[in-house]
């Protein structure tokens, strides 16, 4: 049995993690821990977790846990390494951007490795400490990694991304609350959206010759969780080829799925999954990939690399039941 710890306990994020980990076999939440409600009940945030579960914030981290899961916003994951005092053999999985990126993946004597299951499954299940990828990060790899892989991302990439609320967080900001929100889309860092750097330097890895553009547009979506991307780029060899490239790539992934038909966003919400379609028009081949943003963008595979870590079934645990978005 692990005994875990969340930090960072009062948004989505952590919110998803909680709901996975109270129903895992092989878990045990020791603490989770927030400096903002320290001492309430945990569902008086997380109201779908009544009757689940009766623990409270906790006003300190427990030192005696296996794994400890960093729920907070970016940057703060180092400070609070920093501030605490976390023994060596506790292992890490960090859901910020903190140490997702080379040269920054190191804190003392640790290192994170980059923990995208669909990229480095064998690393990640030796790994000690892992850092979570972003979630438009993970849906746009997911679409590119097999032509990455194989060499064939030889021209420019073309991004368009729609992403729910929750993806800003649950703190309020003029962009979130729902009378702005509600029937509305909006653009948000065009072209310099701090997810297409952790996407470079990861298809890079596999693919050291990328040096094309990689053009991505986020848009904000009237909607609360999910994420579709849309992503083309130069195709010369037939649909059929493709198709077979994604196949072989994905064969051995649990939770990647390619779909013969187009997609929406409800197939994949609340569901630890990513589905893939590819259409070829002319010279294009246009790829589109589903996530929920807070499952396989976030939480779900954060567990993913847990069970990798600790030696469990990949999909334990992620045979998810509707939570309240």
């Amino acid at each position: 049995m692990i005994n875990a710890g969340i930090v960072g306990g009062t948004g989505y994020a952590a919110g998803e993690l909680l709901r996975i980990l109270l129903h895992h076999p092989k878990t045990a939440i020791r603490f989770v821990y927030s400096t903002s409600k320290a001492g309430e009940p945990v569902t008086s945030v997380h109201q779908d977790l009544i009757g689940e579960t009766e623990m409270a914030f906790s006003h300190e981290p427990d030192p005696d846990i296996d794994l400890l899961f960093l729920c907070m916003g970016h940057g703060n994951s180092h400070a609070f390494l920093e501030a605490h005092d976390i023994a060596d053999e506790t292992r890490i999985i960090d859901l910020s951007r903190d140490f997702r990126l080379a040269p920054d993946q190191t804190y003392g004597e640790r290192s994170f490795i980059y923990g995208f299951p669909e990229l480095q499954k064998e690393a990640i299940k030796n790994a000690g400490n892992v850092a979570n990828p972003g979630c438009f990060a993970t849906a746009i790899q997911l679409a590119l990694l097999p032509l990455a892989h194989s060499g064939n991302l030889q021209h420019d990439v073309h991004i368009h991304g729609i992403t729910g609320s929750t993806g800003a967080g649950s703190s309020p900001s003029a962009t979130t609350h729902f009378s702005w929100r509600n029937n509305n889309v909006s653009i948000y860092k065009a072209l310099r959206h701090q997810h297409a750097g952790e996407v470079r330097q990861k298809l890079q890895q596999v693919f050291p010759d990328f040096d094309r553009e990689l053009n991505f547009i986020p848009v904000r979506g009237n909607f609360t969780r999910g994420i579709f991307i849309s992503a083309y780029t130069k195709w010369d060899p037939s649909l059929a080829k493709a198709q077979s490239l994604y196949k072989n790539y994905y064969q051995h992934s649990s939770f990647v799925h390619l779909s013969d038909a187009p997609l929406h966003l409800k197939q994949a919400v609340n569901t630890n999954k990513a589905l893939l379609h590819l259409e070829k028009e002319e010279d294009k081949l246009l790829v589109t990939c589903i996530i929920d943003n807070l499952l396989k963008g976030a939480s779900g595979q954060a567990v993913e690399n847990m069970n990798l870590m600790f030696g469990f079934d990949e999909t334990m645990g992620l045979q998810l039941k509707p939570s309240n978005f």
